[in-house]
């Protein structure tokens, strides 16, 4: 019997940071790839946010180090976006 695999859960704090960058202009792709999750996720997160219907889990602790390093990998790779260009 094959055991199912443990979803992920987030903070709210983690996802409302996850959707602020996505509303500073990064791509959603970028961000998901930089928060290591998957795209779908993200979008439903900023669909529900538009509608004041975010909420959080709270069983997976998020520490304020971990969410500035997340916004700092997407500064970075915006950044790398732009010199390229």
């Amino acid at each position: 019997m094959a055991s199912k695999a443990k979803r992920a859960q987030y903070t709210l704090e983690f996802k409302l940071e996850a959707v602020r960058l996505v509303r500073a202009g990064q791509s959603m792709a970028a961000v998901a790839a930089t928060l290591g999750m998957v795209e779908q996720t993200l979008y439903n997160w900023v669909k529900a946010d538009r509608k004041d219907k975010l909420a959080g889990a709270g069983t997976r602790p998020v520490s304020p180090e971990q969410m500035e390093l997340a916004r700092l990998r997407v500064e970075v790779a915006r950044l790398k976006m732009e010199r390229d260009i």
